[in-house]
Parts: structure tokens; C-alpha cells; sequence
């Protein structure tokens, strides 16, 4: 009888803002089959993973939460992803962000103290960023939690590490915006559509969105759309692979309008549509899409 063959080994290091939503993805990734180990110092990794067996096949997916509390620092997280690495071992570091605002809200809805003692809380949250920067640099996967519910952080990580996924196959998230609501704060790649034609100048069209087909056909509608549209792909065929060679994972794009509700939205469903046969997975999304009185 074939033995069956043994799981790759693997290993998500899950750190990021105090806040941002750290607990609820170990528990998303313990629910995908991850072995998780919460406050873990990063020189304690390569130790944990051969205590619980990754090389072995015991437990092949490890996440570990790593955090002020275990006092993290870039060097020693380094040091722990490139010790796993020369031994075969698959990493990704996973970083939870959001905005000081929605972190301050959070931690006075909970009444929980800060992990870093200052002045305030939101020097608490000031001290803990700037000790985050270069670590968050260093991630592979940065999620936003700002706008995401408990069930969109459950589908946004799903999507990332779910195991019936291809993960030879690179994931290309494109996200819809508009300037006024703010540019995203985790993107790769931005493109600014505001030199196409408004829709929402035309009074039929203003109550619909890029979703819509009567948008859709005004916004191309214009040779610039259209030609917008065929040279981003271009520029993406010629990308992807590229990225995908030095080990890049995660491509996040972010096409933005005004208001993020017509231009931005037809433009962003149709560079999904002509990259759907690339050898990557799409998803698209549309932050604003539900703000009322956008425009564009």
C-alpha cells in the first residue's frame, strides 16, 4: 500500500497592532487545521515548532502569534524566519493592522488595557506602531481590519490560507476605492481612474454602480477606459510572474475614483474578468461601494 505523501511543512507567524484583530485570526487558522501557539517569543519558534513535530508531519502547520507581549523585535524575527527557512520550512508572516482611531474605539468599547504602558492610550497605540514599522515591512500578508467585521477577517484569511486552495498559485486581491474616503492603507499597486468621464454627473446613472450594466457601458464608453483597461492588464501579465519568481505570494491593487462607486467599480470587475485565466486567484472587492452621495 502507498503510504500517503506528507504535508508540506508550514509556518504562519501571526503579529501585528494590538487591537487589529490578532486573536480572531489565530482562531480562524486554528479552525483551518493550525497548530497555534499564542505569545510566543520569536526565538522560541524554531524550539516549538520541533516540540509539536512540523518537520516530522505531527502537526505540518503551525501559526504563532507573536507580540509586544513577547517583546518581538525585526532582528530576532528574522532570525527566526530564515533559521525555518534553511530548513525547508514554508513561512509567512501575517501582520493585523488599522487605523489608531478604530484600535483606540476597540480597546474603550472592551475597557482592556493597552500592552504598552504610556501617557494615553493613544500614545500607547503611537509607541507600539513606530515599533511595528519595520516589522511590518517585513510581512508577507498585511490585513486592514479597520472596515472588516469578524466574518470579513474569517473570509479574508480564508482566502489566504485556506488548504483546498492552490497555494503554488499566487493571490491577487483588487479592491475598489474612492480618494475621499482615504487611499487604502495596504496596497501594492494603485491606479488613480479620475480622468474618465463621471457618471455621476448623469442624473440616471448617479443612483447605480460599476456593477451595474448601464454604468459599465458608459464608463467604456470612453477609448481612455478602454485603453486604461487592456494596458493594466498588459502591465499585470508582464508582473505576476515576475513577483511569483521572487517568491511574492500576495499582490493587493487598489483602483481608485472619487467616491469609489461607479468608475472605480466597473474599471476594477473588468481587469478581474480578463486576469481570471492567469495562473493566479482573484477575488475582487469594493471598499465604498455602500457610501451614500459618492462620487464617481
Amino acid at each position: 500500500m502507498t503510504e500517503p505523501q506528507k504535508a508540506e511543512p508550514r509556518v504562519i507567524v501571526v503579529t501585528g497592532m494590538s487591537g487589529a484583530g490578532r486573536s480572531q485570526a489565530a482562531a480562524v487558522l486554528e479552525d483551518l487545521g493550525y497548530f497555534v501557539v499564542d505569545n510566543l517569543p520569536p526565538t522560541l519558534i524554531g524550539d516549538v515548532v520541533d516540540r509539536v513535530g512540523v518537520v516530522e508531519g505531527d502537526h505540518p502547520k503551525m501559526a504563532a502569534v507573536v507580540d509586544t507581549r513577547g517583546g518581538v523585535t525585526p532582528h530576532d524575527l528574522d532570525e527566526a524566519m530564515r533559521g525555518l527557512l534553511g530548513r525547508g520550512i514554508r513561512t509567512t508572516v501575517l501582520f493585523l493592522d488599522a487605523d489608531d482611531s478604530t484600535l483606540a474605539k476597540r480597546f474603550e468599547e472592551t475597557r482592556r488595557s493597552h500592552p504598552i504602558t504610556a501617557g494615553s492610550l493613544a500614545e500607547s497605540i503611537a509607541l507600539e506602531r513606530r515599533a511595528f514599522v519595520e516589522i511590518r515591512g517585513m510581512a508577507d500578508v498585511i490585513i486592514d481590519t479597520s472596515d472588516l467585521s469578524v466574518h470579513d477577517l474569517r473570509r479574508r484569511i480564508e482566502a489566504a490560507f485556506a488548504s483546498d486552495r492552490d497555494e503554488r498559485r499566487m493571490r491577487v486581491d483588487i479592491t475598489s476605492f474612492g480618494f475621499k474616503h482615504g487611499v487604502p492603507r495596504v496596497v501594492d499597486l494603485l491606479f488613480d481612474v479620475r480622468f474618465l468621464p463621471n457618471p455621476h454627473w448623469v442624473p440616471e446613472l448617479r443612483p447605480l454602480t460599476g456593477l451595474d450594466p448601464e454604468v459599465r457601458e458608459y464608463v467604456f464608453s470612453s477609448e481612455d477606459a478602454t485603453q486604461f483597461t487592456e494596458q493594466t492588464v498588459a502591465l499585470l501579465d508582464f508582473l505576476l510572474p515576475r513577483y511569483e519568481a521572487e517568491g511574492k505570494k500576495f499582490l493587493t491593487i487598489a483602483i481608485g475614483c472619487t467616491g469609489g462607486h461607479h468608475r472605480s467599480v466597473a474599471i476594477a470587475e473588468e481587469v478581474a474578468a480578463r486576469l481570471a485565466g492567469e495562473e493566479a486567484d482573484i477575488t475582487v472587492r469594493h471598499r465604498d461601494l455602500a457610501e451614500a452621495g459618492t462620487q464617481g
